[in-house]
């Protein structure tokens, strides 16, 4: 599974190489990119929230590549810095919250396919889906990176957007649900992996130092 990823994300860097060398040439700042992307990605959950499951994926999906592109065009231009990973990480958690905000709406308000149950499921993956940003942020903290799990956030941005742009509310939703579904349990997995990687590496034993006469 992990090598097939892989080949996606080095099929789908290929593609939007263009768009990051067209970015580039007009000097376009990382920042900037970051910006319009939470913005879109703000902009899908509020879609989401309305019922327009099908054109909020399809929207997800197209604008993710800002998410991208900001650490691409960075890279190549030279401009990576403190400040702008401290953003980009920032706004990223903006995003998440408008996504599965987005989708507790909906959930909580719509006539046809409003579910309690699934209200509750939405919230609790949006409460994992922050403790497992946070675990890696406060991991960094201390001088380590946690970025392990089975659940990171490209992966998260596919969940929430090719099954919902091709299947929409297709059999009366439970696609969507079983996707919001699974979303929360690999985010709750996720995050108890890594705790138990920061428990690991903290509570290990330090080397013994002997010395010979």
């Amino acid at each position: 599974m992990q090598a097939l990823w892989s080949a996606i994300q080095r099929g789908y860097l290929a593609v939007i190489a263009p768009v990051a060398d067209w970015l580039v040439a007009r000097r376009v700042r990382p920042n900037t990119i970051t910006t319009i992307g939470t913005c879109c990605t703000c902009i899908a959950g509020a879609i989401f929230a309305t019922g327009h499951i099908r054109t909020g994926g399809w929207f997800l999906g197209l604008t993710a590549l800002f998410d991208v592109l900001d650490g691409t065009v960075a890279r190549r231009t030279g401009t990576t810095s403190t400040f702008g990973a401290f953003y980009d990480s920032t706004l990223d958690r903006v995003a998440d919250g408008f996504l599965l905000g987005g989708l507790v709406v909906f959930y909580a308000t719509h006539p046809v396919h409003g579910r309690h149950d699934m209200v509750v499921v939405s919230v609790l993956g949006l409460i994992a889906t922050f403790l497992t940003s946070y675990t890696n942020a406060r991991a960094e903290g201390l001088g380590f990176s946690a970025r392990v799990g089975m659940l990171q956030r490209p992966e998260r941005i596919t969940l929430l957007s090719a099954p919902q742009a091709f299947f929409g509310l297709a059999l009366h939703g439970w696609i969507l649900a079983g996707i919001v579904s699974l979303l929360a349990v690999t985010a709750w997995i996720t995050f108890f992996q890594r705790m138990a990687y920061v428990h690991r590496i903290t509570t290990a034993a330090p080397p013994s130092t002997t010395s010979g006469d």
